[in-house]
């Protein structure tokens, strides 16, 4: 027998494995093996009868969930296995919340933990209600332009034209029960959604091949739904050449990348990026693109499985919603098998994926080149993301160190991030155990560790 994500060994048991117990079912589930060695030889317990009888009860106490255990009787020795079910609900032990990564267990805080616990109740981000926000705040024109999109694919009905936008919302999900508007609807619609949100720009860069020369760049604002079209339209317009040839007297102006492919990247990026993390980031250059956007991949969904047919798992659901009834995107996630085939059919290489800086990153490549002569750029790309990532982390710690009784709405302020974006920078700071809060919320004050 060998580890690996699903079971864990230990020799003898100790309560501290709870938080074992714990993240497995906080996870996928598993089993946990008491009696084997690291080399997944069975060893055996003096006192399996005894764990028989009170590890049931004591799981239920410290965890509140039901477990099966077993007896093993293998080289003449006993050991027992615990198997532990997913559980469909958040689970803690003495108050944290443990996950398996891998092979091994961490614990989860701030932002992070949120979202966990958003994602065991079967809510998204975008779901959520948004204080403070009103239909003043939305864009008649975009929702005039959705309705437009979403008709000619025939996915709303043609009457909708006519109904009034808060019975227009209503049927589209984008309010709650007690009418409010969601964290969604102005991010879709909003007529100023920076004003609620600091982190949904898209940024276009222009830069030199050894990426510590940026020549130009572009900060596109505004709703996420009209996004795409900015994005793309500055795109080809400033930072791309159109190849010119001629068929007799015909001129032909081609794309140097395939604009679907382009086009399908980009509206990904808007569509599952977590929108409490930092802008998405487009760098050029001369032989290339790098797209990255902020948010992980689900738990159970891998870089080799988005190459290949696999179901759709929005990170937002409200946003993949609409973005399907508009035309943009289709919901069967075919989106990255739609970027290859393009990108084949241009006979160029296929872009590169992978996971980077807390976000996934795509990169396209202008010919048709060995992936391994540009693994030094594309360190270089690396360091440079994580180092924007890094920057509000880096402005924070600043601003606590002028001012060590500044507030988190203050911080948000000042640095034009979301107050979910200030909590998950505080926790890293926290958790890099850099800062630590002295007091309560009201009357404490930050103090610097290191």
């Amino acid at each position: 027998m060998q580890e690996n994500q699903n079971i864990e060994f230990k020799e003898i048991w100790k309560d501290d494995y709870l938080k074992h117990i714990c993240a497995f079912a906080n996870s996928n589930g598993g089993k946990l093996v008491i009696g084997v060695n690291d080399n997944g030889d069975y060893i055996g317990i003096n006192n399996s009868k005894q764990l028989l009888e009170t590890l049931p009860n004591k799981i239920v106490q410290f965890l509140g969930i039901t477990t099966i255990i077993n007896s093993i009787i293998k080289n003449n020795t006993k050991s027992i296995e615990i198997v532990v079910s997913q559980s469909s609900v958040p689970i803690a032990y003495k108050g944290r919340y443990y996950i398996k990564s891998g092979s091994t267990v961490q614990e989860i805080k701030g932002q992070e933990l949120n979202l966990f616990i958003l994602q065991k109740i079967g809510k998204t981000f975008d779901e959520l209600p948004l204080e403070n926000a009103s239909i003043k705040d939305l864009s008649e024109k975009s929702i005039k332009k959705f309705i437009s999109k979403a008709i000619k694919t025939n996915r709303i009905p043609e009457n909708t034209i006519t109904e009034d936008i808060t019975q227009i919302l209503e049927n589209l999900n984008l309010t709650t029960t007690n009418n409010k508007l969601k964290n969604s609807t102005i991010l879709l619609f909003g007529k100023n959604p920076q004003k609620f949100f600091g982190s949904i720009s898209f940024r276009i860069g222009k830069f030199s091949n050894n990426n510590h020369e940026l020549l130009f760049q572009d900060i596109i604002e505004g709703n996420i739904f009209d996004m795409p079209d900015k994005v793309l339209n500055i795109l080809k317009s400033k930072y791309l050449v159109y190849e010119i040839t001629y068929s007799g007297l015909q001129r032909i102006e081609k794309l140097e990348y395939p604009e679907e492919a382009l086009r399908e990247a980009i509206i990904n990026a808007i569509a599952h990026k977590d929108y409490t993390g930092v802008h998405i980031q487009l760098s050029v250059y001369n032989d290339k693109l790098v797209l990255w956007n902020e948010g992980k991949l689900p738990s159970n969904l891998s870089i080799k499985d988005l190459l290949k047919k696999h179901p759709s798992k929005p990170r937002n659901i409200d946003i993949a919603n609409i973005f399907f009834k508009a035309g943009y995107i289709e919901s069967w996630g075919r989106g990255i098998s739609k970027i290859f085939n393009a990108c084949k059919l241009s006979k160029l290489q296929e872009p590169i994926i992978k996971e980077i800086a807390n976000g996934v990153q795509i990169t396209f490549y202008k010919n048709n080149i060995d992936k391994s002569v540009d693994k030094s750029v594309d360190k270089s790309v690396d360091k440079s993301v994580d180092k924007s990532v890094d920057k509000s982390v880096d402005k924070i710690l600043k601003l606590i160190k002028n001012n060590n009784y500044i507030t988190q709405k203050e911080l948000a302020k000042i640095t034009n991030l979301s107050i979910r974006g200030v909590e998950k920078n505080i926790s890293k700071l926290k958790k890099d155990k850099i800062i630590q809060r002295i007091g309560g919320k009201k009357e404490g004050h930050w103090e610097i560790i290191k």
